[in-house]
């Protein structure tokens, strides 16, 4: 499902990015990128995805959530993931310029913070990888050179 918004995140023009959360085995919420959307920097699929779990769950704690995105989450996203307490998180394609849950930072790890979780990465790499490569190179063909 993950895949299936971010491949319509990238229909809308945004960077193809999805995000699902999972609780008891039961999805109850789910994002997608809207930053071009809404001109807003913070429409990332995870944030969109946390908020909406929350609203759902009627809490700000997501205890026993699993996050499931196409992307490694960066730093915002991942220090959401740190504030809601989500205890699990897998993602699809690494981020080497800014993933912040295994490239540059392991946010879901670090010892000096008071809550830590698995992260599970390079599920379906290949798929979600392939969907921002086409994506990106879709745009570089439209840019006039």
């Amino acid at each position: 499902m993950a895949l299936s918004l971010a491949r319509q995140a990238a229909l809308r023009g945004e960077v193809p990015v999805g995000a699902v959360i999972v609780k008891d085995g039961q999805l109850i919420a789910s994002g997608a990128n809207a930053r071009e959307e809404y001109q807003d920097a913070l429409r990332h699929a995870e944030i969109d995805a946390i908020g909406a779990a929350c609203k759902q769950l009627g809490a700000w704690r997501l205890s026993g959530c699993t996050l499931y995105v196409t992307l490694e989450p960066c730093l915002m996203c991942a220090g959401a993931v740190h504030q809601s307490r989500i205890d699990r998180v897998v993602f699809g394609a690494f981020d080497p310029k800014a993933g912040a849950m295994g490239s540059l930072y392991q946010v879901h790890a670090d010892a000096r913070l008071n809550h830590r979780l698995p992260v599970t990465p390079g599920v379906l790499a290949a798929e979600c990888g392939e969907v921002l490569k086409a994506f990106f190179r879709a745009r570089r063909q439209d840019t006039p050179k």
